[in-house]
């Protein structure tokens, strides 16, 4: 098959040379299960995961005990989250999270609703960023948890951190962040969290794999385990591991932490080029932050054309979506961009560039080619 250019890293990566090297022998040489405490094969095993365990912590600026192996982001998130609640069953809870979020933290929070939950989901303004003087005053007694991306996965917004954690920390309430599009892309500082949530496959790493960090050191309740059978992971997350995929997000997320500033510099640029190239056919609007935001994500709105028509023109020759791809069997327009005020025929002609490892400036010259051309042909229809 004749793959189109790839700009959705967004949406998955392909796994990095260096970390399929280290999983191969993991497959079939090492196959031995972390649990077995009796003989060489689950030694070895158990020693490749704290190994593991020891890169992912030091990708985050954690301690290898914070780190909670799971099957992958969405897993992490159910447990922070669920975990919590149940931590407080038959007590009054009030959640704050925000209308930007995944829909993995959304949904879990749409459950908690059904279960007698209060939640309050904050608004954002135009460019998707959100109003703190708004966040501290949904501030209730009642409340167990503040819920909010560290960046998002259709715009590049970053949320301002520190502040949130800052206002959680003097209000005595959990911060729990789903990190998953900023880990190994920017500099995490775990300390100001209480709970994160990240994914391998959105750093080089394999599908199917992931981690919640649980800070130690404070006196905040950790969640309860949501998966129970045989007290794997301290507790939190029973399970036979999956020892050749926490390998090679281990192997991944070093790889990542030896890189994340050349990258930083290196997708910028060619994003701004992208960007600024796209942004000069007429009708076409940025959507987001320029300021506060991943480096290597644009999000641009295209007026005048059908989205559905425009997506499958665009995607011929370059992979790229409108949203995230959880969602992206929906004709509906992206939620994340309806809270930012966008209608609804403007949000479904809207196309997500999300650059990576592999992406090249001829990438850039070529996608800025086709997307010209595709939307000239739409409007000329």
């Amino acid at each position: 098959m004749n793959y189109p250019i790839y700009l959705d890293y967004n949406a998955t990566t392909p796994c990095a040379p260096e970390v399929l090297e280290e999983m191969w022998p993991w497959f079939s040489q090492h196959f031995g299960n972390a649990a077995s405490k009796s003989h060489p094969y689950g030694w070895v095993a158990e020693e490749a995961v704290e190994k593991a365990r020891e890169q992912v912590a030091n990708l985050i600026g954690a301690r290898s005990k914070e780190i909670i192996f799971t099957s992958g982001a969405t897993e992490a998130i159910n447990l922070a989250i669920k975990g919590i609640f149940e931590v407080y069953a038959g007590e009054k809870q009030h959640y704050i999270t925000c209308q930007t979020e995944h829909k993995a933290v959304l949904d879990c929070f749409g459950e908690l609703e059904k279960k007698g939950a209060s939640v309050t989901y904050l608004s954002v303004q135009k460019d998707g960023s959100i109003d703190l003087n708004l966040l501290q005053s949904a501030i209730q007694p009642e409340t167990k948890m503040i819920a909010l991306m560290w960046a998002n996965n259709e715009t590049g917004l970053i949320h301002p951190i520190s502040e949130i954690a800052q206002i959680a920390e003097e209000k005595g309430i959990i911060f729990f962040t789903d990190a998953v599009q900023a880990a190994g892309k920017i500099q995490v500082y775990v300390k100001c969290v209480h709970m994160m949530a990240i994914s391998a496959h959105k750093f080089d790493g394999p599908k199917g794999v992931g981690a919640l960090f649980i800070r130690h050191n404070h006196n905040l309740p950790k969640p309860i385990g949501q998966i129970s059978g045989g007290g794997h992971e301290k507790g939190f997350r029973s399970g036979t591991l999956n020892v050749t995929g926490i390998v090679g997000m281990g192997k991944a997320a070093e790889v990542k932490q030896g890189m994340m500033k050349s990258e930083f510099s290196r997708l910028s640029l060619l994003r701004n080029q992208l960007e600024e190239e796209l942004l000069q056919i007429p009708k076409t609007y940025l959507n987001g932050s320029q300021e506060h935001r991943l480096p290597h994500v644009t999000n641009i709105s295209f007026a005048g054309v059908e989205g559905e028509d425009l997506l499958r023109k665009v995607c011929m020759k370059v992979a790229v979506s409108s949203g995230s791809a959880c969602t992206s069997i929906s004709p509906k327009p992206s939620h994340v961009l309806k809270a930012m005020g966008l209608d609804d025929n403007l949000g479904r002609s809207t196309l997500r560039f999300s650059l990576g490892r592999q992406t090249s400036e001829q990438d850039i010259l070529d996608t800025i080619e086709w997307v010209r051309k595709s939307v000239k042909d739409l409007r000329d229809q």
